[in-house]
């Protein structure tokens, strides 16, 4: 069982990887619908954590889960790109490979569906050479 202070700093970890999850998908410019869907929010969820108001938000371990891809996703695109239109521009440029057949990754990924998140975590993973 945990203690008060490691569930206080677990809750302070969730609030800080929701906040910086959210910027990042303003800076893929997804709708705050695809954010919601993304990371199974709700819209009242997503808005606090766009204004930085986290404090009391209770996140549950596929939420967790999903901000964890996301986040990796991106730090997978910062090993790949230097340049940020490559960077954040990546997930809304079409893609022709396997998988993709010509969706962006921001529209495989806004289907909600966590086998999506995970499969184009999968695959952009493997562009870097997967050496984490």
């Amino acid at each position: 069982m945990q203690t008060a202070s490691e569930l206080a700093h677990n809750k302070a970890a969730a609030a800080v990887g929701l906040k910086a999850a959210v910027r990042i998908l303003d800076k893929w410019r997804a709708t705050g619908e695809q954010g919601e869907a993304i990371l199974r929010v709700s819209h009242s969820t997503y808005a606090r954590a766009r204004r930085g108001d986290v404090a009391e938000i209770k996140l549950d371990s596929d939420q967790l889960t999903r901000i964890s891809y996301l986040l990796n996703i991106h730090a997978a695109l910062r090993m790949l790109f230097e340049n940020p239109e490559n960077l954040y521009g990546f997930v809304s440029m079409a893609n022709h490979n396997p998988y993709f057949n010509g969706r962006t990754p921001l529209d495989v990924i806004s289907s909600g569906d966590f086998a999506a998140l995970y499969e184009t975590f999968k695959r952009i993973d493997s562009l870097r050479g997967a050496q984490w």
